[in-house]
């Protein structure tokens, strides 16, 4: 039986890669700062809270860290922590870069001290190319980070790439596009939408403030891409890989087709607040996955209006507050 340890198991994507891996036979480790009053939510939902152990740790604290990985041994770490909004960032920059690039760094050198054949999985993230404009971005293209996120991202990128060939760590980074869930807290944009447009469906509000409805996002379906991420941890050599549809839409159309999934014309209800937008933002976020298909045999079966559906009927499902 192999033993993976998640690193930020209480998010989105760490639930459903939980999921996948005890599908697959894992024995499944996952780590918060405090176990003991995180709640665990999203796999409380997925009925699997009971079927993971946890550990209460920092990455920010080296220490600890060496220790976890000499007492639980795991064949396979993947480190989905830190501070995950973009948004967000801009308000908690300190925050961001030393839960994201110290966390990362941390973990590695563990790793290396350890001296064990560990695999390591990192997350990262295409808010690290920047504005790439009609021109898809691959494993080739430069990052141009324009949030403390998406800075501590492209730090962490670099760092992994450094440890792989100075160290010869099986290390990868995972660069994914959007990718949306039930399980996306309403500080996301995209959950704000469709919760917005349920409610409104309900009768329990009128209207809904967004911000800057241009912009252009490749937008996939979360469960299918922590099975990209088990792929690259298969391979025979670590690599990197852009993970994303290769579709790209606008927020509006995001917007249009949440409200239409509950019969709403979205012109009726969202109000533009100028005060939401960021201070930098990504105009054009369009995504080159072919390397995932052809060596990982990857590739995304949901786009945007599946992943749009797929949200609403859960959140119909629910009670709303």
């Amino acid at each position: 039986m192999k033993r993976a340890l998640i690193c930020g198991i209480s998010g989105q994507d760490g639930a459903y890669l939980a999921q996948l891996l005890l599908k697959k036979g894992y024995e499944v480790y996952g780590t918060t700062r405090d176990a003991q009053i995180t709640s665990f939510l999203g796999l409380t939902l997925l009925g699997i809270k009971d079927d993971i152990k946890y550990e209460s740790v920092s990455l920010n604290d080296l220490p600890s860290v060496f220790k976890l990985l000499i007492r639980l041994k795991p064949d396979e770490i993947y480190n989905l922590a830190g501070q995950s909004s973009v948004a967000l960032s801009f308000q908690q920059p300190v925050e961001t870069m030393e839960s994201i690039t110290i966390g990362s760094l941390n973990l590695m050198e563990a790793i290396r001290l350890v001296d064990r054949p560990i695999k390591l999985y990192n997350a990262g993230s295409s808010e690290c190319f920047g504005e790439v404009g009609d021109l898809p971005a691959n494993e080739s293209t430069p990052f141009h980070p324009l949030s403390p996120y998406a800075v501590a991202k492209a730090g962490a990128f670099w760092l992994t790439a450094n440890y792989r060939e100075a160290y010869n760590l099986f290390a990868c980074t995972g660069v994914l596009f959007n990718h949306e869930s039930p399980l996306r807290p309403e500080r996301f944009v995209t959950q704000k939408i469709v919760t917005g447009a349920c409610r409104i469906f309900a009768g329990m509000q009128d209207s809904l403030n967004l911000g800057n409805l241009t912009i252009q996002r490749d937008w996939g379906w979360a469960p299918e891409y922590v099975e990209a991420m088990w792929l690259m941890l298969q391979q025979n050599r670590p690599a990197d890989f852009v993970i994303a549809t290769g579709h790209t839409f606008s927020l509006e159309q995001f917007a249009e087709h949440a409200f239409s999934a509950v019969g709403l014309d979205w012109r009726n209800h969202v109000l533009i607040d100028a005060a939401m937008a960021r201070p930098t933002d990504i105009l054009v976020g369009k995504a080159d996955p072919s390397k995932a298909k052809q060596l990982l045999d990857w590739e995304a079966k949901s786009r945007m209006p599946d992943v749009v559906r797929q949200m609403v009927e859960a959140c119909l499902k629910k009670p709303l507050s």
